[in-house]
């Protein structure tokens, strides 16, 4: 660094030396300054980008320190290894610890949505008019409170009129019957009466054809409401469209008994829902037919008009072929519809409906009438409910419409090309892995191996995102004809629902192909599609702790390396269900699923261990097959990375590295309740029931025979 000279001050005296000196001095300050301004920067981004999991100053320790410090070293791995490897993970995530479900995937997801969040509030370096300066300024319009409390119903008031309006007293008339739910389906996005979707046809799983179902109801059936009072559902959500009413202009000092009427049309329209199972057992679910034998079974609905409304400009003709999921719901909606007809009810209830679906981008007086009936499907009754932070509740609805925008945004920041290298070359391992697995099944016949192994070489892999998202053009060109006021959110909504309805019905009926993703490119959740012979892992898995790319290979293959053989053998879930494999040698295939179903029902959580089969199959043949894919890796990649001074080898550190995948805590009411809806173990089962299952992790824990990590009879189907 430069000094000042020792006679400058001196020279300060004289006049002609002293603006010289001046000029030297204020040069001198501007390269302080400018060092003091750069060195702060460096430290801010250091911070910010070690504080998003990117840094990678003494990574590995950092990383490992975030395993060890989650296990309770003072529990015997054999016995219980969840509780070793979790022990103390709940004091690792303090401050969210208040949640009553909390697991390593939340806390992945939370942190790639902060990634997100700092996307979206940063500087807008998208160009002018593309996608991605769309989103920003929906998420800031959406972020704009001030603005929207500003506006208060009037938007919704403003949308209302165009339709016949509210008017909750039944005076006046509204418009016709059919001419509203066209409306409301085609411009609006909402489905009073029933659901409208594309998807794959059930005799051709390449084409899409229209598919109609039951509405997703506000208020929840009665049937799933389980040990919850009905009674006070019903006073709930009418309390709920009381004070919709009041909101948008009704008396203050109590309303008509038209939402009582409206109430019990829904409880009606529910009643005549087919149950699923039922739906299932009776062959309902996927009843090919008709626009014209559609129109004959349930007259009440135009069904011409109104799916041409959703598919505009798209022509449809009576000829079209569509699938029923609940023929008999149908029936009887048009039959209750005839009944209701000459009342105002079925105007309030599509009312009610557009209303449910358009005021989340209102003001606060109506985000919190809606906790109302948050409480019913998420909070116990009586409870108070506190509103999501806001950036969240923006995030979630910017992701909504601009999903394909914010994909792009995140993959580019956190998924390099090399990361996509490594992660294909590992899914590759696996797939060998696997590939030689099958030359070992006793129960498996010649030809069926042969069958499988075709099968295992032909599945695709999709992993970060999918391709046509990181096609800018392409994604530019979707929102073209999109308009975004960063003033007016509510109106950005409605525009955006046009989008919607255009990229959800119509691109997919029209090109027969639908190759989005089932989940976000920032998600924490993979899986294999059935319908494309395909596994999908999204960039969001790629990060600590499932994947790094100074991670020792160890930890990969015990984390990302898990799931990737858990997807890939949900490629043959249809061998191990009843004569799924009738030239197998069946009776020794029966005994390793018996084995199985019996040792996932004798924890004391009392899971079902047949309703649990193929996830825990997948678990516990998961394990063992990345295991053996690591080996076989170490056998063509050095490992480079030494680890520090710990105790665990790293065969250990595989096994811890997958049951830390696992951390988590959960609400004792919603785990029971997910022990008859969750296909998957409880997340400390899945640790143990598949280690327990393993030769190589009693091996390398040496655990002793007859622990309950290492019990003499162990289950294998793969």
């Amino acid at each position: 660094m430069r000094t000042l000279p020792e006679t400058c001050d001196q020279e300060l005296r004289t006049g002609a030396k002293k603006k010289k000196c001046l000029q030297e001095k204020s040069l001198l300050l501007c390269i302080l300054l400018s060092n003091l301004l750069g060195f702060t920067l460096l430290i801010i981004y250091i911070v910010m980008t070690c504080s998003l999991g990117s840094c990678d100053v003494k990574l590995d320790l950092t990383l490992l320190a975030r395993l060890l410090n989650s296990r309770n070293d003072t529990v015997d791995p054999c016995e219980d290894f969840y509780k070793y490897a979790c022990g103390r993970w709940e004091s690792q995530d303090s401050s969210r610890t208040t949640e009553e479900s909390l697991n390593v995937f939340d806390v992945l997801l939370e942190e790639n949505q902060l990634i997100l969040k700092r996307l979206l509030e940063g500087p807008n370096f998208g160009i002018r008019g593309s996608a991605k300066e769309k989103a920003i300024q929906f998420y800031r319009s959406c972020m704009n409170t001030q603005q929207i409390e500003s506006q208060g119903s009037q938007p919704l008031k403003d949308v209302l009129n165009q339709i016949g309006g509210w008017n909750i007293t039944g005076v006046g008339k509204a418009k016709d019957f059919n001419k509203t739910l066209q409306t409301l389906m085609g411009r609006y996005s909402t489905f009073p009466f029933f659901k409208v979707h594309v998807g794959p046809s059930p005799s051709d799983r390449k084409t899409n054809i229209i598919q109609i179902d039951h509405p997703e109801f506000e208020m929840p059936l009665e049937s799933e409401l389980r040990q919850k009072n009905y009674p006070e559902v019903l006073r709930l959500y009418l309390s709920y469209l009381n004070k919709l009413g009041v909101l948008l202009g009704g008396p203050q000092d109590g309303l008509p008994d038209s939402f009582s009427r409206t109430l019990s049309f829904i409880s009606n329209l529910q009643r005549v829902v087919t149950p699923l199972q039922e739906r299932q057992q009776r062959r309902m679910l996927f009843f090919r037919t008709t626009i014209r034998e559609l129109q004959e079974k349930a007259p009440a609905i135009d069904w011409l008009s109104c799916l041409q409304a959703v598919f505009h400009p798209m022509p449809l003709n009576l000829s079209q072929p569509i699938v029923v999921h609940d023929m008999d719901y149908l029936k009887g909606m048009s039959q209750l519809i005839k009944q209701w007809q000459n009342e105002r009810v079925l105007h309030i209830y599509m009312i009610i409906c557009l209303v449910g679906n358009l005021s989340p981008a209102l003001d606060s007086r109506f985000q919190n009438a809606h906790l109302e009936v948050s409480k019913i499907h998420y909070g116990k009754m009586g409870s108070r409910m506190v509103p999501a932070e806001r950036w969240r509740k923006c995030l979630t609805d910017t992701s909504f419409f601009f999903q394909p925008v914010l994909g792009q945004m995140f993959v580019q920041e956190i998924f390099p090309l090399q990361t996509k290298k490594l992660a294909e070359q590992m899914f590759f391992e696996i797939q060998d892995a696997l590939y030689g697995q099958l030359d070992q099944l006793e129960w498996m016949d010649e030809q069926t191996r042969q069958e499988a192994k075709a099968l295992v070489s032909k599945v695709q892999v999709e992993i970060g995102s999918p391709v046509h998202i990181l096609q800018t053009d392409e994604v530019n060109l979707e929102y073209q004809n999109l308009e975004i006021n960063e003033e007016t959110f509510f109106l950005n909504v409605v525009a955006c629902l046009k989008i919607l309805r255009e990229n959800s019905y119509l691109k997919p009926l029209q090109h027969h192909s639908q190759d989005n993703w089932h989940v976000s490119p920032w998600a924490v959740h993979s899986y294999y599609s059935i319908r494309h012979h395909m596994v999908v892992f999204p960039a969001g898995m790629f990060r600590s702790p499932f994947f790094h790319m100074e991670f020792p290979s160890a930890m990969n293959f015990g984390a990302i390396g898990v799931f990737m053989a858990h997807e890939l053998l949900h490629a043959f879930y249809g061998y191990v269900l009843p004569e799924g494999c009738p030239m197998c040698n069946r009776s020794a295939l029966q005994k390793s699923i018996d084995c199985l179903v019996e040792q996932y029902e004798s924890y004391d959580l009392k899971v079902n261990g047949t309703f649990t089969l193929l996830e825990n199959t997948a678990d516990t043949g998961g394990l063992n097959i990345a295991y053996q894919a690591y080996k076989n890796w170490l056998k063509k990649h050095k490992e480079v990375k030494d680890l520090p001074e710990i105790e665990l080898s790293h065969d250990q550190l595989f096994y811890l590295s997958f049951a830390h995948t696992m951390c988590g805590h959960q609400d004792p009411e919603k785990l029971q309740s997910s022990l008859n809806t969750d296909p998957h173990s409880p997340l400390p089962l899945r640790v143990c029931g598949s280690v327990s299952n393993s030769q190589d992790f009693a091996k390398h824990f040496h655990c002793s025979s007859g622990s309950a990590m290492n019990p003499d009879n162990k289950c294998r189907i793969w």
